[in-house]
């Protein structure tokens, strides 16, 4: 249950709340692709850098452990010792990337696996008994990701089928919530909203899917090669579309100006790799923009990341020794910047939510991004 709890302009702030208790929102949920943040970051690393929600990816886990084998040993967040909330990821996006490794048809997607490529089926059906198997708190329905650009035609097309395919998961969801064996009786569902850059496709699309009355819903098919400014013009037709008590979900962004341009537009769930990914390769965030900590001007700086953050790595290293362990090679140097990249994420939503609350969203939003600008310039 989505709990609305103040509006400034279009952001919101708000509750949802799941069997795995409470989420606050706007939130950034880390992405642990296979049940693990990349970086060797533990799960008890995610309990002390504000972690809210973990992502896990259904296609790679059904590939390897293999979701059956998840159900075994007590679901999802048993074997990776988590008690917060976990959203999978349906497999649509990492399925629709195989190009030239799949083919689409109206039962659902035959493809070939990227580790050994044995020949594998997915449909509808098959991503919510994998979901089901891993018990995450939140699937997602599967939808087909379109590539961009795409023509109208297909787009429409694409669109359609994705709609035929979230009633069929709606109705294997209910199915599967009733057995006997199902660990997580309660597991909500999310649909996904898909049009590309056609925004009258996307408002007709978020009308449909409105009328299912889901326990979320997701804006899909961006950040896959548009203009940030397309994105958000997108966002600003198409959220007013969705339904306000219900939490609206960016899928895969974005940056941290990404972010804050979103929940102005009314975005409350987000995920991103970037934070981990940008980690584990030297570019670290901070209030006054992104650094490269494998810039030589960094060899003798004995300062922290950012002196105002209270991250595992600011709280005891300098930039100088984190510069030192990259250059090394020493997996030290990844596990301190990913923690970093996160704890700054997560703090940034904590903030963000803080200024919803005392109604300084807008003036919070300016301040951030003329920081960002700073070492930019």
């Amino acid at each position: 249950m989505y709990k609305l709890l103040k509006t400034e302009g279009r952001a919101k702030l708000g509750e949802f709340h799941t069997v795995h208790g409470v989420i606050k929102t706007p939130v950034f949920m880390n992405v642990g692709t296979i049940a693990a943040i990349k970086g060797a970051v533990s799960t008890e690393d995610l309990q002390g850098i504000k972690t809210q929600v973990e992502l896990s990816n259904t296609y790679h886990l059904h590939l390897r452990p293999g979701d059956k084998v998840v159900k075994k040993l007590g679901g999802l967040h048993k074997f990776m010792v988590w008690d917060k909330p976990i959203l999978t990821d349906s497999g649509g996006f990492q399925v629709f990337s195989l190009t030239g490794l799949r083919k689409i048809k109206e039962e659902g997607v035959y493809f070939n696996s990227h580790i050994d490529g044995k020949k594998i089926f997915m449909g509808p059906e098959e991503s919510m008994q994998i979901q089901s198997n891993l018990a995450s708190t939140i699937a997602m329905a599967f939808d087909e990701c379109p590539p961009y650009p795409a023509t109208r035609e297909y787009m429409q097309s694409s669109v359609d089928r994705t709609t035929r395919w979230l009633k069929r998961c709606i109705t294997e969801m209910k199915r599967l919530n009733c057995l006997d064996d199902t660990i997580n009786k309660n597991q909500m569902l999310f649909g996904i909203n898909q049009g590309g850059t056609y925004s009258d496709i996307r408002i007709e699309h978020a009308k449909v899917i409105s009328d299912l009355d889901l326990d979320g819903y997701a804006v899909g098919g961006l950040a896959v090669g548009e203009t940030h400014q397309e994105m958000y013009r997108i966002l600003e037709d198409v959220v007013p579309y969705l339904p306000q008590n219900k939490p609206t979900y960016l899928m895969g962004v974005g940056t941290p100006e990404n972010i804050l341009e979103a929940v102005d537009r009314g975005v409350d769930f987000f995920d991103c790799v970037l934070p981990a990914r940008n980690g584990r390769h030297a570019h670290v965030y901070t209030n006054k923009g992104k650094l490269n900590l494998n810039n030589a001007k960094y060899e003798l700086d004995d300062r922290p990341i950012a002196e105002d953050c209270n991250c595992p790595a600011c709280k005891t290293y300098s930039r100088a020794y984190i510069r030192h362990l990259f250059k090394a090679k020493e997996m030290l140097a990844m596990r301190l910047c990913v923690l970093h990249n996160l704890y700054f994420y997560n703090n940034m939503m904590e903030e963000i939510r803080d200024a919803l609350e005392k109604g300084q969203f807008k003036a919070y939003k300016k301040m951030r991004l003329d920081g960002f600008k700073e070492n930019s310039k």
